[in-house]
């Protein structure tokens, strides 16, 4: 029997690291299988609460103590999985609503949005969730934890908290029936004009967003605008 299956066998389901790695894990798959595009009327509401639940393990790493690796230096966990398939299935799932904006620092005085996607940022979560579950399951479950601490302190927690604020943002636009404004600006290389930009993305939430949250057509058209007055 090896170390990893003995590993998995001894663990105390109530054990803390349990609970995270099943918590990670969970996340990986479920991603994946948004991804496949089997069901893309569901992806925005369903990732929006697949990140919910990943960033409340994140901040039980966050309120944690310092995890202190056993060893001096990090054990090598092998080449990482590629995730561009699953980045570009995401672009192409939430095209044009993939790009949002992001601010990285809240307390960094002055700072300056700069534009970011869903589809990136859900495949660089997944790269750091994936590089400390290797370690996970080769049993050095302090390595793992460690490195899910430092990453979410680091990359994905700030990442995942970001994108579940741009998914709520998302959903909110459409349960409060406010369309989206003119998106012109957020991204230089989508090669769309200004109008025809902000008329896809109001196309995208009638027809990808507003069907599982149960609003019809009609909930999501915009409301005239106010004449202007000279």
């Amino acid at each position: 029997m090896s170390d990893a299956t003995l590993h998995s066998i001894t663990q105390d389901p109530d054990d803390f690291a349990v609970q995270i790695a099943d918590s990670i894990e969970s996340f990986i798959v479920a991603t994946a299988e948004v991804a496949k595009g089997d069901e893309p009327d569901s992806a925005v509401p369903f990732l929006l609460l697949e990140l919910s639940q990943l960033l409340l393990a994140g901040g039980r790493l966050g309120a944690h103590a310092d995890i202190v690796p056993e060893e001096r230096y990090e054990p090598d966990t092998g080449p990482d999985l590629d995730v561009d398939e699953l980045r570009e299935r995401f672009a192409r799932m939430l095209d044009p609503v993939d790009v949002f904006s992001e601010v990285f620092d809240p307390y960094e005085p002055r700072t300056a949005p700069v534009p970011a996607r869903i589809s990136d940022n859900l495949a660089d979560i997944v790269t750091d969730l994936r590089h400390g579950l290797a370690h996970y399951r080769a049993g050095r479950t302090t390595e793992a934890l460690w490195w899910w601490q430092f990453s979410y302190f680091s990359n994905w927690g700030p990442t995942a908290s970001a994108t579940l604020r741009a998914l709520q943002s998302l959903v909110a636009h459409v349960r409060l029936d406010q369309p989206l404004a003119d998106l012109a600006g957020l991204d230089t290389d989508e090669g769309l004009a200004d109008e025809a930009l902000a008329e896809e993305a109001g196309r995208v939430m009638i027809e990808e967003i507003a069907g599982p949250l149960g609003l019809g057509r009609g909930d999501l058209t915009p409301a005239p605008e106010a004449d202007v007055q000279s």
